[in-house]
């Protein structure tokens, strides 16, 4: 589990494609690394992925991404040292700063619009119209593993807006994104249980219904 709290940005190497297998190392900073461990779990800009190998000489951690995951992610955008968004999985104890994240991404979604202003950035993002459902005005999502909360989702134009503060540009990618770029995008896990709890009880609802009429 993690928290949407991106603790660093790194940088993204060693490439080495295998069939349907993406082999890639993250370096991270020595604070990272420590006491990293094999099997772990550590959010890449949002996708929850298992480290299998470590080069403590370089700083280096390994990880594995298999097809579905580079069906939905953006990691086949990335080349050698671009910057990606770390954070280290969830310890009992530690303060859940954002909301808790599992690192399973649903699909991409892309910048349209950035517009600045003096005391923040707002990025609006476009959407595939069937998960707009899940995404609330000020509910959460997580994008490229950041916790953000949703302004002016729009059914219409299928798109939703998020405001970054200095400090989240800071410390995240987002301050060097650009208009067409894509993102990651986790939604919030409560929010889509409980969408899917009420339209299956709707639908089973109306099934009988229907069935009363008929008989």
């Amino acid at each position: 589990m993690f928290t949407g709290i991106v603790q660093a940005t790194c940088l993204f190497k060693i490439i080495t494609q295998k069939s349907d297998l993406l082999v890639y190392a993250i370096q991270l900073s020595p604070k990272l690394i420590s006491n990293l461990s094999l099997g772990a779990s550590v959010s890449v800009s949002g996708i929850c992925q298992t480290v299998v190998k470590i080069d403590l000489d370089a700083n280096l951690a390994y990880f594995e991404a298999i097809a579905e995951t580079l069906s939905c992610t953006t990691l086949n955008d990335l080349k050698t040292n671009d910057w990606v968004n770390i954070e280290r999985s969830l310890k009992f104890g530690d303060e859940v700063g954002g909301h808790l994240l599992s690192g399973h991404i649903i699909d991409t979604v892309k910048i349209n619009q950035i517009q600045n202003t003096p005391t923040h950035i707002m990025m609006t993002f476009e959407v595939n119209p069937k998960l707009l459902k899940y995404i609330l005005h000020k509910g959460y999502v997580a994008l490229d593993g950041c916790s953000l909360t949703v302004v002016n989702p729009n059914l219409n134009t299928a798109t939703f807006d998020v405001c970054l503060i200095p400090e989240t540009i800071k410390i995240t990618t987002f301050g060097t994104k650009k208009i067409g770029d894509r993102v990651n995008l986790e939604i919030d896990n409560q929010t889509q249980i409980i969408v899917h709890t009420v339209e299956n009880y709707l639908k089973t609802d109306i099934n009988h219904f229907k069935q009363r009429i008929i008989s």
